[in-house]
């Protein structure tokens, strides 16, 4: 197992052990300055007080950065931790008449709809770096603000075919040949978010003939578990010593932290991919708007994006920012990755859901 993607778990891991609330940045940088700025640019007199973050148990910064932010606008960072993707698009759309922060960030492209279509986010549009544009919503680019990217991507266990001198499948289609049979685990559409993302890319790709796919997914020993963890740190091949799959749904960028002596022992399968993007926010009704702002814009800044590989193993989306080295070497992103509008996920999401669980539980 590599030894930096156990830093980065054992990352997540303290800070959801912090609880669902936790503070950042607050070490010693002695309270807010007299001139903070506010998303125009223009600063005030007066102290800025506490800018709220709402986001998903996986954020994190290094804290350098945050204390920048603090000291370069006077606002206090307050970070708050509201469960995964999912979960935190249901917090947002339940609370959108008395929200729960300032700001919120981490609710992706798959979700997006569901905060927005309920009221959570107030009109806000920063001006972008260059590339940014591209992932920006068709509906609520005026309220929410791309930061981040990422695939979801079958990957493989290279060193596992190799020493058992089999061919690794390379498409969709090659997961439900008997070849690979009991070797793909996956997260559940219905728990987790790469797993809702898998499951996306299976319905575009096969469309209504989906239901069928999965038959034949479940008929070939594909195991379905809760959660993305479970499936790579406990099942996958790569990702434990107990795993006994060689084949699961991961990120396209897995493979740079499996790199032993210069080269990667995984590979992401780059025809199996669906694009996640996640978006920031301002809370309509929030307290401190000014704020909101400008953690928008500080999130978009070169130094934030530049940090978001090795703090939160996602793609920047400022083409000016940028990436570490071993990822600009293993860490390839699909050219052209599976895509449902946000709109359609909306509209179907529950629907999908309850006929992919009845298939799963045949």
């Amino acid at each position: 197992m590599n030894h930096v993607r156990m830093r980065a778990v054992a990352a997540v891991l303290l800070t959801t052990s912090l609880g669902a609330c936790s503070l950042m940045g607050t070490e010693d940088d002695g309270t807010a300055t007299e001139s903070p700025a506010t998303s125009s640019g223009e600063t005030t007199s007066e102290a800025a007080g506490t800018v709220v973050l709402v986001t998903h148990e996986s954020f994190s910064l290094p804290k350098k950065l945050v204390k920048a932010f603090e000291e370069e606008t006077g606002y206090d960072l307050e970070v708050r931790a509201a469960g995964d993707a999912g979960t935190l698009a249901t917090k947002l759309s339940l609370t959108a008449d008395n929200p729960i922060g300032d700001a919120a960030f981490g609710v992706d492209n798959t979700f997006a709809s569901r905060p927005i279509e309920a009221g959570a986010f107030a009109a806000f549009e920063p001006e972008l770096p260059e590339g940014a544009e591209e992932y920006a919503l068709e509906e609520g680019a005026d309220r929410l603000t791309p930061i981040d990217n990422a695939s979801v991507c079958v990957n493989i266990d290279k060193a596992w075919f190799a020493a058992q001198g089999i061919e690794p499948p390379q498409t969709l289609e090659d997961l439900a040949d008997p070849a690979f049979k009991d070797l793909f685990v996956t997260p559940g559409a219905t728990t987790s978010s790469p797993g809702m993302a898998f499951f996306l890319a299976t319905l575009a790709a096969f469309g209504e003939s989906w239901r069928d796919y999965w038959t034949q997914l479940l008929d070939n020993g594909t195991k379905v578990v809760d959660g993305w963890e479970d499936a790579y740190y406990g099942d996958f091949t790569a990702g434990s010593d107990k795993g006994t799959r060689p084949i699961v749904v991961s990120y396209d960028s897995s493979p740079a932290f499996t790199v032993e002596g210069g080269e990667s022992t995984t590979a992401a399968l780059l025809d199996t991919c669906f694009r996640q993007v996640e978006y920031a926010g301002v809370l309509e009704g929030a307290d401190n708007p000014d704020g909101a702002e400008a953690l928008i814009e500080w999130m978009l800044t070169d130094e934030v994006q530049s940090a978001l590989p090795e703090s939160m193993y996602v793609f920047p989306v400022s083409e000016s920012a940028t990436v570490p080295e071993d990822w600009a070497k293993f860490a390839v992103q699909p050219a052209h990755p599976y895509e449902v509008a946000p709109g359609s996920i909306a509209e179907n999401r529950e629907q999908w859901l309850t006929e992919w669980t009845d298939v799963i539980t045949r």
